[in-house]
């Protein structure tokens, strides 16, 4: 499947925090920047951070199985071994995650491995993987 990168902008208040996170936490390579924004190639996608002082995004949670899912998110599908990687390099960086790696809908249609954290403005991501590709959109 071949797919044209998305491109995403978010608030965040301490660019520098927000900054360290994404390179060297994540390890998404920067690119463009300037005083007040910092882009990033967050796995293939276009990840801008726009410095705002004093924003405050409303949190509230849906339940996905078992689970109260933050919402909103946004995060990356990856391929199985990557997404073990992740949450490997994640777990040894201390993490403090909201839904812990885990199974969802195991023995289901949508089986999919998954994890949420936040990052440091406490956007909520989720990194998910299929063994099967083809369960990402069946029903």
């Amino acid at each position: 499947m071949s797919i044209q990168p998305f491109h995403l902008a978010i608030p965040v208040q301490d660019l520098e925090k927000c900054r360290t996170f994404y390179r060297d936490i994540l390890n998404c390579e920067e690119g463009r920047s300037d005083t007040h924004w910092v882009d990033f190639n967050f796995f293939g996608h276009q990840l801008v951070i726009h410095q705002k002082e004093n924003f405050n995004p409303e949190r509230i949670s849906n339940p996905v199985d078992g689970h109260d899912v933050p919402v909103p998110h946004f995060g990356v599908v990856l391929n199985w071994s990557d997404w073990q990687d992740l949450s490997e390099r994640l777990i040894a960086a201390n993490t403090n995650f909201v839904i812990e790696p885990c199974i969802r809908f195991e023995g289901k249609v949508g089986e999919q491995a998954t994890m949420f954290f936040n990052d440091p403005e406490n956007n909520a991501l989720e990194f998910k993987a299929f063994k099967d590709m083809g369960q990402l959109f069946a029903k």
